[in-house]
């Protein structure tokens, strides 16, 4: 066993392009999207999509906007046939949308491919053959004009095959597959001739497929490979190049975009990524990218539960959690520090009501593919007051003033910590109702009471309490209502407060509309202690609050 595998293996070589252009071009426009998820996605499973799974899978493909669909194999078996034929047959297939099969190289195969769509308004065949020098030398044992031999033979079967079905419009794909290993003065010869066979115009354009069968470079050497194919094909405007990108050394997305900015004009790839090894580009991630810059992906994206949903019931694969955009925990923020960062993002979001979207760490707004802003952020042992607070005006409806937040986060921190698990909204709930004593048995409960104002200035507060579980009558006067309940309590119970900070807001709208307020007291001995009241009346609400601190400065 060698210490140092690394020794093994050679780096790719560069490709010899110093005037490289893509470095400098941005992508302005979607490409042309194609989804190989019911062939190249499928065949990658451990259990293929049945007809059922196929048809939804294709509906959902239609349904956000795909319009060219490699809707599968067909000489695959009878389970491929039989899918592609019964589209045709129930004319199922939309007008605007392109169906496209695979074949090999073998007239056989083409043949029976040609079969299954026979009849169709309008079909791509697309074929392809091996043309690398490992697959060259260790697969087939043949030489380069052997391999250019198959690719010519090829193209002249899909001519004559269509020449003899004039009832659909056929088009052809032709891809010299391993296209990222091969040299690129061979991959073009293989494309010239079956050119020649074909004799594609711009009306008529063939498309050529240049994958990345494995991804054996950085993506800058790929999208050198595109350009350089671009520059170099004799009949551009009669071309399509398409990019089929693998994701061996798990950058397809970066090497989908950079073959973009290089010139591609379409890209082929599957939904969340699916595909042999560590599966094909993920179109998903690249049509929200674009969104993400301004750039309209020409697909609809507005449910992505939806689309997660039935991904995952055909394939019977799962998403991952943390799968960019579509993740069921990709919105969610555990730590402190970016639940505050988010927290305050969208208060200025509010606050600024124009169409930009600018919140920190989301880089995409969860509601514009269908998501809800409740599972932005989720409170764990982790969590920060920013989380907390977030959580409960969501819920709750209220807006805790910063110096509250700090000192409520400190029995959550402890919570979370004893229960050694994620917080939900109920457990946040009750953890905030016992620490400003809201609900339960409480020592200090007002019953009713009444204010009235002093001939020259102030105010009395008289009102019933129970202390302790004993219905008390207390009295007080002060300049205001809040001033008028502390000289109360420090004649009734020898508490000594002083109120530093006082905020109130409503909850709600309409009739249903409450107030909540917030007190900041200091007690006699220099403690810092909050309350909380939530009243339909907003004099009763800071009431309550003042109870609520004068329970803490009591029990504490």
């Amino acid at each position: 066993m060698l210490r140092d595998p690394s020794v093994k293996y050679r780096p790719f070589p560069q490709v010899d392009i110093p005037d490289r252009t893509w470095p400098s071009k941005t992508i302005t426009k979607a490409p042309r999207w194609l989804s190989t998820d019911m062939r190249d996605g499928n065949q990658a499973l451990i259990d293929p999509m049945n007809a059922e799974k196929k048809q939804r899978f294709f509906d959902l493909l239609v349904k956000i906007g795909i319009k060219e669909i490699e809707v599968g194999f067909p000489s695959a078996g009878a389970t491929e046939f039989d899918f592609i034929r019964g589209l045709v047959d129930r004319a199922a297939i939309p007008d605007d949308v392109m169906p496209q099969v695979l074949t090999q190289a073998r007239a056989d195969l083409i043949q029976t491919t040609f079969d299954s769509l026979d009849g169709a308004k309008q079909a791509v065949v697309h074929v392809y053959n091996a043309v690398s020098p490992a697959w060259r030398r260790i697969v087939f044992g043949l030489e380069r004009p052997d391999i250019k031999g198959i690719a010519v033979q090829a193209a002249k079967w899909l001519r004559d095959q269509a020449s003899d079905r004039p009832n659909t419009d056929w088009r052809f794909e032709y891809s010299p597959e391993t296209f990222s290993t091969a040299e690129l003065d061979f991959s073009l010869e293989c494309c010239e001739a079956v050119m020649d066979v074909l004799q594609p115009t711009p009306d008529r354009p063939l498309i050529l497929n240049l994958p990345a069968t494995v991804e054996c470079a950085s993506p800058n050497v790929y999208a050198d490979q595109i350009e350089w194919m671009c520059r170099n094909v004799s009949r551009r405007d009669s071309v399509i190049i398409s990019v089929h990108p693998h994701n061996d050394r798990g950058t397809g997305v970066a090497a989908a975009e950079l073959s973009v900015m290089a010139g591609a004009d379409r890209v082929e790839g599957c939904l969340f990524g699916n595909g042999e090894r560590t599966g094909n580009v993920d179109l998903v991630t690249l049509a929200l990218n674009l969104y993400t810059q301004g750039v309209d992906p020409e697909l609809d994206f507005s449910d992505i539960g939806e689309v997660v949903r039935t991904v995952e019931y055909c394939n019977q694969l799962p998403v991952h959690p943390r799968h960019p955009y579509a993740g069921e925990l990709v919105f969610t923020a555990f730590s402190g520090s970016h639940q505050d960062a988010i927290k305050k993002g969208f208060a200025a979001q509010a606050t600024r009501n124009d169409q930009m979207w600018d919140v920190p760490y989301l880089p995409i707004d969860p509601a514009d593919i269908g998501c809800s802003y409740e599972a932005v952020i989720r409170v764990n042992s982790q969590s920060g007051k920013g989380g907390v607070a977030w959580i409960l005006e969501q819920d709750q409806g209220l807006k805790l003033p910063k110096r509250l937040q700090a000192d409520f986060s400190r029995p959550v921190q402890t919570l979370a910590d004893t229960l050694g698990r994620e917080l939900n909204a109920a457990d946040i709930w009750a953890a905030f109702q016992s620490a400003y004593h809201l609900t339960g048995d409480r020592p200090l409960r007002l019953i009713d009471y009444q204010e009235t104002a002093v001939a020259g200035g102030g105010r009395t507060f008289s009102g019933r309490i129970t202390l302790d579980g004993e219905e008390r009558h207390v009295s007080g006067r002060g300049n205001g209502l809040l001033s008028s309940v502390l000289d109360a309590l420090k004649e009734a119970i020898g508490l000594d407060l002083d109120i530093a900070d006082y905020q109130e807001h409503a909850i709600g709208q309409g009739s249903d509309v409450k107030a909540a307020a917030y007190v900041e007291a200091r007690t006699g001995d220099g403690r810092t202690v909050f309350g909380v009241g939530i009243d339909a009346d907003v004099a009763t609400a800071s009431v309550k609050a003042v109870l609520s601190a004068a329970i803490t400065a009591r029990v504490n």
